[in-house]
């Protein structure tokens, strides 16, 4: 008789099989989508035994990386920055807007 999975076990699964499928590094590490239509960026977030894959950014926004740009993003999503790993604007912020962020194509 096969022994149930428990949560944590469904979750790491989960969490194996997403990050092999979209190639990322990492549960928790960000990456760029070159060939998605819609987002720029996604990653597997993981949180306790909370597992999702989270698109994220405009495939059309510039490349307005100021301080004042920088400024009114974090102004404007405040509230959904503070939401935390399960929110798309935190990710953003963290992995698009930081200025010490990704290596940025020229």
């Amino acid at each position: 008789m096969a022994k149930k999975m428990t949560a944590r076990q469904r979750a790491n699964a989960r969490a194996k099989r997403l990050v092999r499928k979209h190639r990322v590094k990492g549960v928790n590490q960000p990456r760029f989508t070159h060939g998605h239509k819609t987002k720029k960026g996604l990653v597997v977030m993981r949180q306790g035994n909370d597992v999702k894959l989270i698109r994220f950014g405009d495939q059309k926004m510039g490349h307005n990386f100021s301080p004042a740009a920088r400024k009114a993003f974090k102004t404007r999503h405040r509230r959904n920055i503070r939401r935390g790993k399960t929110s798309a604007a935190y990710w953003s912020d963290k992995f698009l807007w930081n200025p010490r962020g990704p290596k940025r194509r020229k």
